[in-house]
């Protein structure tokens, strides 16, 4: 059976699941996993495998194993990836909400730009944070920000959290040092510099698009703020009822979200700009190096914050019981949230496994289409197919190899880096656990995702596109 009919056999699977049946999405999105992992030959996973760029011992291990452990390790690989990062991260959103630090930031913020502008501070925030930080953590930072402003203007929920996802979600597949566009930007022979400043220029430019579209579906649709089980709405309401002197201070609330940025980015940058081998690299500069590897470590950043953020709690409420309640209840809702990201994972992967990718970059490498349009097609396919933006990135630039040296196509190689990112952020839905994650924290329904994520992606997407063809006609720069 070829990996297209796979594919398509298991997208009809999940969509009757949860739209006919009403069957629950990790029910769902483990079914279509199962039938996807069962259709799919050990063939198929071999040449997957050798593509990946795994050993001929690795693929061929990975194409005997039984169906049950294929499952059970594609789930262990997403948990492993997000597990952590949403557990801490639920935790320190309910400890943001308990404590007043988030209704304290929020009231800051309100005085300080006003709350006409709040949107735009959500999406130049966003953007800002996503060029260092995973575009996951930068999300689940800005939720309880979110939902604090969405309780004082119910009606402009959806447009916060749209302009907190906008922004986050284009610089992490456009501006390095994230591993998609660094990828491919080393791939295509493109200086790293280089590839910041166009990304950041067409960005902007989906980044605005995509704060129209989100004005546009906040008229057109309603989004109710809903409880979720670490979030209240009625919680929400107490605490926006609070007087002033019984907020923490602002320093300490922002302590929570800045600390991890802060420690990831220095992580980040430091990483980039000394080289341990290097002559001249002092002890200091050493150092600096390996501390912020293990302070700057997702994972760790976020533990630190969590435990700031748990001590604010814990002054304000000063009850042991009503604590731990709080804190029971983060880690419940973070369960469930890990339970189903993992299961839309899982899924993901399977259809990986079919070689969706590699037969979609065969039939490419076939055409001499016009280079830009093919390259973003490929990547729209193949992220549409299999859920994984980096993926669809990784896939479009070995197709577009294929066709010779990036520097003979008639303009820039940025050009044709910046386009397959953009195609890579085409409709995400419910084979991406990024999907789960926002429907999940965010409290909303599968078709409202679809509304406020996949949609406002899409049009940020093909925004960038037509940006990227207008700009490389019109300054080519070869």
């Amino acid at each position: 059976m070829s990996p297209l009919v796979i594919v398509l056999i298991g997208i009809a699977i999940v969509l009757f699941c949860i739209i006919v049946l009403r069957l629950h999405a990790l029910l769902s999105l483990l079914l279509a996993a199962l039938v996807t992992g069962i259709l799919t030959s050990q063939a198929q996973i071999y040449d997957y495998a050798i593509h990946s760029n795994m050993s001929d011992a690795s693929a061929l291990a990975l194409s005997v194993q039984t169906i049950g452990s294929r499952l059970s390790n594609a789930f262990g690989n997403t948990v492993g990836k997000i597990g952590i990062l949403i557990l801490l991260a639920s935790i320190i959103g309910a400890a943001l909400m308990k404590s007043g630090a988030a209704e304290r930031i929020i009231r800051s913020l309100m005085k300080l730009i006003g709350q006409k502008n709040a949107s735009m501070a959500f999406l130049s925030g966003s953007f800002m944070l996503g060029i260092p930080v995973f575009f996951d953590t930068v999300f689940y930072l800005m939720i309880p920000l979110v939902k604090s402003m969405g309780i004082r203007n119910p009606k402009r929920f959806s447009l916060y959290l749209m302009c907190a996802i906008a922004g986050g979600v284009m610089a992490h597949s456009l501006v390095p040092p994230t591993p998609g566009p660094l990828y491919v930007a080393k791939e295509l022979g493109v200086d790293i510099g280089v590839m910041m400043i166009a990304g950041l220029t067409i960005g902007a430019i989906t980044v605005i698009c995509g704060y129209l579209y989100a004005l546009w579906a906040n008229k057109k649709w309603d989004l109710p703020m809903r409880s979720t089980a670490d979030m209240p709405v009625e919680d929400l309401k107490a605490t926006s009822e609070i007087e002033d002197k019984n907020l923490p201070g602002l320093a300490i609330s922002l302590l929570p979200i800045l600390l991890p940025i802060l420690l990831i980015t220095g992580n980040t940058f430091l990483g980039m700009t000394i080289d341990p081998d290097a002559e001249g690299t002092s002890e200091f500069q050493l150092f600096l190096l390996h501390t912020f590897k293990i302070i700057g470590d997702s994972n760790i950043a976020l533990f630190i914050s969590a435990t700031i953020a748990l001590s604010l709690m814990w002054v304000r409420l000063k009850d042991a019981k009503l604590f731990q309640k709080n804190v029971s209840e983060s880690l419940m809702s973070a369960g469930m949230i890990i339970l189903i990201t993992s299961a839309g994972g899982t899924f993901g992967q399977m259809l990986q496994q079919t070689g969706i990718g590699v037969q979609i970059g065969e039939l490419a490498g076939g055409s001499q289409a016009a280079i830009l349009p093919l390259a973003f097609l490929i990547a729209v396919v193949v992220r549409t197919a299999q859920g994984s933006a980096t993926v669809a990135m990784v896939t479009a630039v070995g197709v577009m190899n294929g066709f010779g040296s990036a520097h003979g196509f008639g303009f820039h190689p940025v050009y044709l880096a910046i386009v397959i990112g953009c195609g890579s952020k085409i409709f995400p839905w419910m084979n991406d656990s990024a999907f789960w994650i926002i429907t999940k924290m965010a409290g909303m329904e599968e078709k409202e995702t679809i509304r406020f994520f996949s949609y406002l992606l899409t049009v940020m997407g093909l925004a960038g596109f037509v940006a990227v063809m207008i700009l490389s006609y019109l300054f080519p720069f070869t």
